[in-house]
């Protein structure tokens, strides 16, 4: 088995999700490389274990390192970590934040990124496009900015687990705050500014400062280059044993069929396809081969918001 701390991250510094585990440049061709044609940033790797979803991601990390976990441990705080997960991902929060970006943003004048943008989310990036839907996003963005305020944070608790440190629920309900604050022009300060919403924005400032602290002490972390991190997945070792597949699962897959899967919210163009090793009601992983040195990989995917289905045959 790879070691607990054999991990390779993909991302870039743009990326909001990013941000939850962590010129911009997207490392497509890298993760295409090994195999995974899933088009959405972060991508994890513990060996030649590749997670897909931030979702997934955290619930790995989670489980990879139990003497120091974020997660809560009582089954309210529980429900509430993955209240605020689905609140933030399919609430809203992120697809309105998203609309967002100012117009006059210097990555809007690089086709490149757009149309990758534009692949992602399935419509128009263009800049009249952006401008005209401002308003609508400002309105949302009002309410979110408000639940947050009065609901979660109201009480001025530091954290909202009245942890010690951030929990995984705040990481969960933050990021796509903490990420329209910190893009300049994104957020009018009329309407949603510091005097508006001081307990936001000193939330944001807290884990900030957490950050901050957490880099000071916490392992360094080593830069790869896209052929370094390709080399050093393909040469290691899985990280998890194949697991089973539900007998009792609704989709009735059998171990070793040839399926797909994909996900139904965004980035639903690229689909990752192999041969079925476990299929749990949080998880599917499939065996496929990476296109550089041909070894096994599993491509791990959560079953939220994706869709699995049988594309014919039994072997890769």
């Amino acid at each position: 088995m790879a070691p607990h701390n054999d991990i390779v991250l993909f991302h870039y510094s743009f990326s909001p999700y990013a941000k939850r585990i962590q010129p911009p440049a997207l490392p497509r061709e890298d993760i295409n490389a090994l195999g995974v044609k899933y088009r959405r940033i972060p991508v994890m790797s513990i060996g030649r274990d590749i997670y897909c979803d931030t979702r997934l991601i955290l619930q790995k990390l989670e489980e990879q390192f139990p003497s120091d976990t974020l997660g809560a441990s009582q089954g309210d705080q529980k429900a509430l970590e993955r209240l605020l997960e689905s609140w933030t991902i399919d609430g809203g929060v992120f697809s309105r934040a998203a609309q967002l970006i100012p117009p006059e943003m210097p990555l809007l004048n690089d086709p490149k990124w757009v149309k990758d943008r534009e692949d992602y989310m399935g419509r128009s990036w263009a800049k009249a496009d952006i401008a005209k839907g401002r308003p609508e996003a400002i309105t949302h963005m009002r309410e979110f900015f408000g639940l947050a305020e009065s609901t979660i944070l109201a009480d001025g608790r530091t954290w909202i687990l009245n942890t010690e440190r951030p929990s995984l629920a705040d990481i969960n309900a933050i990021w796509p705050f903490h990420w329209l604050v910190g893009m300049q022009g994104a957020l009018p300060p009329s309407l949603l500014g510091k005097e508006k919403f001081p307990k936001v924005y000193a939330w944001i400032d807290r884990f900030n400062k957490a950050i901050k602290d957490a880099k000071t002490s916490a392992p360094k972390v080593t830069a790869l280059k896209g052929a370094e991190a390709i080399q050093h997945i393909t040469q290691s070792e899985f990280a998890e044993p194949e697991g089973t597949v539900d007998a009792e699962d609704p989709l009735g897959l059998e171990k070793g069929q040839y399926v797909e899967s994909w996900p139904i919210d965004s980035g639903f163009s690229h689909r990752d396809s192999g041969q079925l090793v476990t299929l749990t009601r949080q998880e599917v992983v499939l065996k496929t081969q990476a296109k550089i040195g041909h070894k096994d990989i599993h491509i791990h995917h959560p079953r939220t918001n994706f869709r699995i289905r049988t594309v014919g045959g039994t072997k890769l």
